[in-house]
């Protein structure tokens, strides 16, 4: 009995754990699309971690669903713990360039943008009417924090849950 709680526990934490990182990156991309917000480089470089722990996480999450041994569903967790790590690196050094504490990236100014072309046609005349953001200035500040600065704040969170949830004694 104890086990399968512990088993529980660990598959609904771990979707649990997923669909907040889903909802933190799905929330960029609705500023984004919905907003009209234009990331800049490193905004969009701020996302990958969530990319890769959203499916880390539900692998986590399948193996305890199916029983598979415990060292896999916290390996999954530690690894979805140590993607939203870096991703708290990521945030901190963008708030760091928003801030002047330090330089940013030399090619700051040259994001993709998506969403902007509604017809293939003028793709091309849409991408040079359009100048992304300079990774250095804040595109709104929320509460006294830009967008970098929530990410820190959400990585921070999603990792100590992931570590916290990881390191769960089985019972």
């Amino acid at each position: 009995m104890d086990v399968t709680r512990n088993r529980n526990v660990h598959l609904f934490g771990a979707l649990a754990l997923a669909a907040a990182m889903a909802l933190v990156v799905g929330t960029a991309l609705a500023f984004e699309h919905v907003g009209g917000f234009i990331p800049c480089a490193l905004c969009l470089e701020q996302r990958t971690p969530y990319y890769a722990a959203i499916p880390v996480t539900l692998v986590g999450a399948l193996a305890a669903g199916l029983g598979w041994p415990l060292l896999v569903v916290r390996g999954a967790l530690v690894a979805g713990g140590l993607l939203m790590v870096y991703g708290l690196y990521l945030g901190v050094y963008h708030a760091g360039v928003e801030w002047a504490w330090w330089q940013g990236p030399a090619d700051c100014a040259t994001s993709a943008t998506s969403g902007i072309a509604t017809d293939a046609g003028s793709l091309l005349a849409d991408l040079d009417a359009v100048t992304p953001p300079s990774c250095d200035e804040a595109a709104g500040r929320f509460l006294g924090l830009s967008f970098a600065g929530w990410n820190v704040i959400a990585s921070a969170g999603l990792a100590i849950a992931a570590f916290l949830l990881a390191t769960r004694p089985a019972r």
